[in-house]
């Protein structure tokens, strides 16, 4: 009763001082000239927000995040954050000499790198820093790609994903290597020159900086990095038709918006800096009712690349996509690049897919005659329908066979570590499918500070852990829906077609 009782009060003054530095940041904010007001003139407050945002906590949809104090109409400017009050690295060099002398000296850095360090320089900084208030908002360890462990990559499970993140962690590792000279230059404490620290700063870069025109690394926004996504709604295809085993053919009525239509349309609903009023704008993607949640997209992503550049995915994620290995006779027969080549999150091949597999499953001598009717979208017939569908059926099913656990046994493993996390108990192992228990098993090998003398028990490291396997086993069951979505459209398609009836 004591430990929970201390363990009570210990986390009511965690979030008093969060309330505390948020309250401090947000009149640092208000200082720098951030705000979200919808005039130009404010009135002085302790506060950048109230006028139009506020900070919130959505707990299902991204965590910490900004609510609507009002209703807001989509297009209207909701937040604005000058140059001044933009962390980037000709910033950081003009406010501090040393810096600037000591990066001048690495002339081989790339822009993120630069900006990275410059960010640990501040932090080592600690009060004295000018962006302490705004320091104390970042994350204390982020789930991108370039975090994750050992455990965690393999149990990815899906080959594209685990090379994904082993080419991400070597190139955290030797990004780090590379600035390990200019870090001791800069007298930097021992923690902020270990791998762990830059990590956090490159991660930090990844998953918060926005796009500027005059440096590639883009810049911290402070208050506009609260947003959380929003994926773009899916582009209506203009050449995929939603009836299952319907040819896919272009719409009559579709026409091309002028380049000044589009950029208008993408500044209502989308976030840049301004140079003609020297700020960054923030604009409504749509309307919103009091308390909503407002959102921002950072641009188009599936879910891995969400993982590798935020450290999040979305459970209904439009732009998702699965890959799948083609014949290699199937390459030479099309003039699409392989990231063209893929199935929709309900299981529809993309065009190009479909396309070249309609192509393949023509004999070689009538592949001629039938190019123009495979680049119009159309079915060439139905027996080489059937032949596309049926070869895809196979793959996704091989695809699925070979990889240690089905996609309901990855939906059963979240839930028993969703009801660990509630009672800090497991289920016996014995009682577990083989390929969970053995996962499981290694898990726990991994977190041995998960288990102490029979008794389980949730420490930050271990509950950091439980989270990041969760992401991947949520990544890689979701990846399987596809495949067992895709199985059930090409069957469907078949059966359209009256072949299997």
């Amino acid at each position: 009763k004591k430990r929970k009782k201390t363990q009570f009060h210990s986390k009511a003054a965690m979030e008093e001082a969060e309330e505390l530095n948020l309250k401090s940041f947000l009149k640092w904010a208000v200082e720098l000239g951030i705000s979200d007001s919808p005039s130009t003139c404010t009135t002085q407050s302790d506060s950048c927000l109230g006028n139009t945002l506020c900070v919130s906590n959505f707990p299902k949809a991204g965590g910490r995040g900004l609510a609507a104090v009002r209703d807001i109409k989509k297009g209207e400017l909701i937040l604005r954050v000058p140059k001044g009050a933009l962390m980037t690295s000709q910033n950081l060099m003009m406010t501090d000499e040393a810096f600037s002398i000591a990066v001048k000296n690495h002339p081989s850095l790339c822009s993120t790198q630069i900006l990275a360090v410059g960010l640990l320089n501040e932090a080592n900084k600690g009060k004295s820093s000018r962006w302490w208030p705004y320091l104390k908002q970042f994350p204390r360890s982020y789930d991108t790609l370039a975090d994750f462990g050992k455990f965690e990559i393999q149990a990815l499970q899906i080959d594209d994903a685990i090379w994904a993140a082993q080419k991400a962690s070597r190139k955290a590792e030797e990004e780090w290597n590379e600035v390990t000279q200019l870090m001791h230059e800069l007298k930097l404490k021992p923690q902020f020159l270990a791998l762990k620290a830059w990590l956090w700063a490159s991660g930090s870069i990844s998953s918060r900086t926005m796009h500027i025109p005059w440096d590639e690394a883009g810049c911290l926004c402070p208050v506009g990095d609260f947003f959380n996504y929003a994926a773009p709604e899916e582009e209506t295809s203009n050449y995929e038709d939603q009836g299952a085993g319907k040819p896919y053919s272009l719409q009559e009525n579709d026409t091309l918006k002028s380049e000044t239509e589009l950029d208008a349309a993408a500044r209502l609903i989308d976030a840049g800096y301004e140079k003609d009023v020297s700020s960054y704008h923030f604009y409504a993607r749509r309307n919103y009712r009091k308390g909503d949640q407002v959102l921002l997209s950072y641009g188009t992503y599936t879910n891995l690349e969400l993982l590798q550049h935020y450290g999040f995915l979305l459970t209904e994620n439009p732009n998702d996509k699965a890959f799948i290995p083609l014949e290699p006779d199937m390459y030479s027969l099309c003039s699409w690049d392989n990231e063209s080549l893929y199935i929709h999150p309900d299981g529809k091949p993309s065009f190009a897919l479909l396309s070249t597999l309609r192509f393949w499953a023509v004999p070689k001598t009538s592949r001629k005659s039938v190019v123009h009717l495979v680049y119009s979208g159309n079915r060439l017939s139905t027996e080489s329908e059937v032949v596309a569908m049926r070869w895809l059926i196979t793959k996704c099913r091989t695809a699925l066979e070979v990889l240690q656990t089905t996609a309901p046994e990855d939906c059963k493993l979240l839930n028993i570590l969703n009801k660990f996390q509630d009672n800090h108990k497991f289920p016996e192992i014995k009682e577990m499918p083989p390929p969970l228990a053995s996962e499981l098993c290694a898990f726990i090998e991994k977190n041995k500070n998960v288990v102490s003398e029979g008794i389980y028990s949730m420490s930050c490291v271990a509950r950091r852990s439980i989270e990041r396997w969760k992401l991947v086993i949520l990544w890689r069951y979701l990846y399987k829906q596809i495949l067992c979505s895709c199985i059930i459209h090409c069957s469907a398609v078949i059966y359209y077609l009256g072949v299997d009836r």
